[in-house]
């Protein structure tokens, strides 16, 4: 990775694109290693995570993770799921968060040097671009290594740098004996102990 120590740096998360890269890589992201990498490469001043969130669900799973980021140096953006109904009769779940995303990149452009996008969504080529012309170094965290690419090309392109998550496997990826220890304090009832959480709860778009 190619970072500048002087550099004032940000981290902006798609939860839900994240998620679904590192499941596509079997590793769980140990989000308190994360913060700690990036925090060495630079002057790490924010890390924003996106994700949106159903309320009418008893019980979410990604609840205690929302908590946990909130406490622990990440500042959250979220915002409720919309339901409807497609011209099928079936019924949709929407929770897209790239406005959010990219509105919060462009106001906080003026106070950064790089910014970093976990996401591989070509919506944000056009965001990168526009924060290049500020100035700005931006670099996008997705992966290559899958099949398909969990990266758009077009993205991967417009980027300065693009950093494959498969490689960052060994700095951020939680210790798989933690999963095993957690699911061994399955709740009797079945249901996930309060200190687990299934990133799957996101909603992709």
């Amino acid at each position: 990775m190619n970072f500048y120590p002087t550099e004032r740096i940000a981290l902006f998360i798609d939860g839900s694109n994240l998620y679904a890269a590192a499941k596509s890589l079997s590793f769980d992201i140990d989000y308190k290693r994360l913060l700690t990498l990036f925090g060495s490469k630079g002057q790490l001043v924010r890390a924003l995570y996106y994700t949106a969130l159903s309320e009418d669900q008893e019980y979410s799973s990604i609840r205690p993770l929302i908590d946990w980021l909130d406490y622990n140096g990440y500042t959250m953006v979220t915002k409720p799921t919309k339901e409807f109904v497609d011209a099928a009769g079936r019924r949709k779940v929407k929770g897209n968060m790239d406005i959010e995303l990219a509105v919060d990149a462009m106001e906080l452009a003026e106070h950064l040097d790089h910014l970093v996008i976990f996401s591989g969504d070509g919506d944000f080529r056009s965001l990168v671009e526009a924060l290049q012309y500020k100035g700005k170094r931006v670099s996008v965290v997705s992966t290559l290594t899958t099949n398909p690419p969990m990266v758009a090309d077009e993205l991967r392109r417009q980027a300065d740098q693009f950093i494959d998550l498969a490689s960052l496997q060994n700095e951020i990826g939680r210790d798989p004996s933690q999963r095993t220890q957690r699911e061994q304090r399955q709740r009797p009832d079945g249901e996930p102990p309060t200190d687990e959480f299934e990133p799957g709860d996101l909603i992709e778009t």
